[in-house]
């Protein structure tokens, strides 16, 4: 490996590291709550660093984004590859239990809810449609389901969020059993 490689390398795990450690951090304070300092301090690396890898907090906020979008996917498509039949409504229904247990980390989560919160910065906006069309597309896609079956799939995936953040399952009020009424929900962790 030539040494131009070897720099590459290390500075694409870095930036791996940096963006796992952006998505720790920013589902916890949120986009306007959390300094690029402890991005930096969790990565282990210096925030002068952080600004070689990252134009800023905007790119590294979206790139903390982009990653939970695309695990998200993943997690969908294993649930689609292991529903019992391909059926539209068989596989939408895998690929939300798929989803349920991925939320069952809260970090991804939360960082969807800061994420939604934070639209009002220009990137972050389009960031968050990339995302949410990414994974409509997906779903879409892989399930073969109607229009009308992709717009619940995602409508009820926004619900599991509102469920898991407030703690809605926590509450025995005749309002909860409403919004928990045929969800199924992760347990926390």
């Amino acid at each position: 490996m030539s040494p131009r490689a070897s720099v590459l390398s290390t500075a694409e795990a870095r930036r791996e590291s940096v963006i796992s450690a952006a998505v720790s951090e920013f589902s916890r304070r949120g986009y306007l709550g959390t300094p690029i300092t402890a991005v930096a301090a969790r990565a282990k690396i210096s925030s002068a660093y952080v600004f070689k890898l990252f134009s800023g907090k905007e790119a590294l906020f979206v790139a903390a984004l982009e990653q939970c979008y695309a695990l998200t996917e993943a997690a969908l498509a294993e649930g689609a590859d292991a529903a019992q039949d391909q059926s539209p409504q068989t596989v939408l229904h895998a690929m939300g239990d798929a989803y349920s247990d991925l939320i069952a980390d809260r970090e991804l989560l939360m960082l969807q809810v800061h994420a939604q919160a934070a639209t009002d910065v220009p990137e972050i906006a389009e960031a968050v449609r990339r995302g949410i069309r990414r994974i409509t597309i997906f779903a879409k896609g892989r399930s073969g389901a109607p229009d009308d079956a992709v717009q619940s799939f995602i409508a009820v995936g926004q619900l599991c969020h509102l469920i898991v953040a407030a703690g809605v399952d926590a509450d025995s009020g005749e309002w909860a059993r409403i919004l928990l009424h045929g969800i199924r929900h992760p347990d926390r962790r």
